[in-house]
């Protein structure tokens, strides 16, 4: 099949890398200059190069780590493997050894700094519920109300971050049976699925450079910095900007794909209406320099929504980037810039100690990720007959994350010869 893929971000690439594997020929678009999508490179004007996010993958993302993998990215090299912690500047908080599931956790719970015998009971009762409910709940369910069992501090200092960093969505209106799913791959699915894999390498490095490069070795044809302006179909084929394609696959934001299918005169008006109405939810990291080294390459904060914004910090140069430069990660917040980089920087000073920043780069992503509410409506991937959509927002178990994404992309991929 003549393909055309609309977008290159990781849902993009997954689905131009397997289906080029397939044997149909490629041509991936993208109208950024820099691919990658919502997890890309960002050049700063003093030549750090710095990425647009912290986006970090864990053990159980099986699928993404086999398409890094299989276009030639060294995984030991560009990740750092660490147990699952979310240990605080003091501390304090969980930190898993490095045992087989499920015995990871259970020791992690038991020697998780700072918590009382009921703090630790309550989590053990509360996570054999759940698992004896085969981590299933009713579709209505809020993580808050998953939770309501839990002492105050289980879910300040273990509930709460798991949620924002997987979800990007407060736990008060988080959907309680995908964070199942995402607990149940992550801490019960075998040993290493919890593990945090940390870039050493910037964005681009980590797998979409490596893509492009995949992609032009197989004889896809690679057009960066091309926006689509129309798909109309063709019969049973499509025309992309006035270019005839058997199959198209829109692996671009949700709210340019709603508005290419409603300008195409397709009967899919019901796609348009559940695509349109994704809410979503905004990431900021505010970079700044002159750091003291952290304990760990990676921190968890004590977050409140008003005055202490970021929920992690990263060290960057633990990481391969420049040394005493921090990432301040602030998700699901929207605080305006200059009031949200006072906050995080009197956050730094309390709670890490460090008291001589200077702010680099502050990287806002308005629409970083579909708010992940109880029961949402998520648009199907086939569209029409010959066009299909694919991205962390399509219906799927998993939030939005790079692992849905390439997930996604890669059943996109597998489809193509569907009529």
């Amino acid at each position: 099949m003549k393909t055309a893929v609309i977008g290159a971000g990781w849902a993009g690439f997954a689905c131009a890398v397997e289906a080029t594997r397939l044997g149909h020929a490629v041509t991936l678009l993208e109208a950024a200059h820099m691919p990658g999508g919502r997890a890309r490179r960002v050049d700063h004007m003093h030549g750090l190069t710095l990425d647009n996010g912290q986006h970090i993958l864990i053990g159980a993302y099986t699928a993404t780590l086999q398409l890094m993998r299989e276009v030639g990215v060294d995984v030991d090299r560009a990740l750092l493997r660490l147990p699952l912690s979310l240990r605080f500047a003091d501390g304090g908080g969980l930190k898993l050894p490095r045992l087989p599931a499920p015995l990871d956790l259970l020791a992690g719970i038991f020697t998780a700094r700072g918590w009382t015998w009921r703090d630790k009971s309550t989590l053990l009762r509360t996570a054999i519920g759940w698992r004896l409910a085969g981590f299933r709940c009713a579709a209505g369910t809020t993580v808050a109300t998953l939770s309501k069992g839990l002492t105050p501090r289980v879910m300040e200092e273990l509930i709460e971050p798991l949620c924002v960093s997987a979800l990007n969505t407060p736990v008060d209106q988080s959907s309680g049976e995908v964070f199942l799913r995402v607990l149940h791959d992550a801490l019960f699915s075998g040993s290493g699925g919890a593990d945090l894999l940390l870039p050493r390498v910037d964005l681009g490095a980590l797998f979409p450079d490596a893509a492009m490069a995949w992609l032009e070795r197989h004889c896809a044809t690679l057009r960066i910095g091309t926006r689509v302006h129309a798909i109309s179909p063709e019969g049973a084929a499509w025309r992309v900007d006035g270019e005839r394609f058997d199959r198209v696959v829109l692996a671009c934001a949700p709210w340019d794909a709603a508005r290419l299918v409603r300008a195409s005169g397709l009967p899919a008006a019901r796609w348009c209406e559940i695509t349109e109405a994704l809410r979503f939810e905004a990431i900021a990291t505010v970079y700044v320099r002159g750091a003291l080294p952290l304990a760990e390459p990676m921190l968890a904060l004590r977050s409140h929504p008003t005055t202490a914004p970021a929920q992690f910090v990263f060290d960057r140069g633990q990481l391969g980037g420049p040394e005493g430069v921090l990432a301040m990660v602030v998700s699901a917040n929207e605080t305006s810039r200059d009031a949200l980089e006072q906050q995080v920087m009197a956050q730094a000073a309390i709670q890490l100690g460090q008291t001589a920043l200077q702010i680099v780069q502050t990287v806002v992503e308005k629409r970083a990720t579909f708010a992940c509410l109880p029961g949402l409506a998520r648009p199907p991937a086939a569209i029409a007959p010959g066009l299909q959509a694919c991205g962390d927002y399509i219906e799927g178990p998993y939030p939005a994350t790079l692992e849905g994404a390439v997930r996604s992309g890669l059943a996109a991929a597998k489809a193509l010869t569907t009529p």
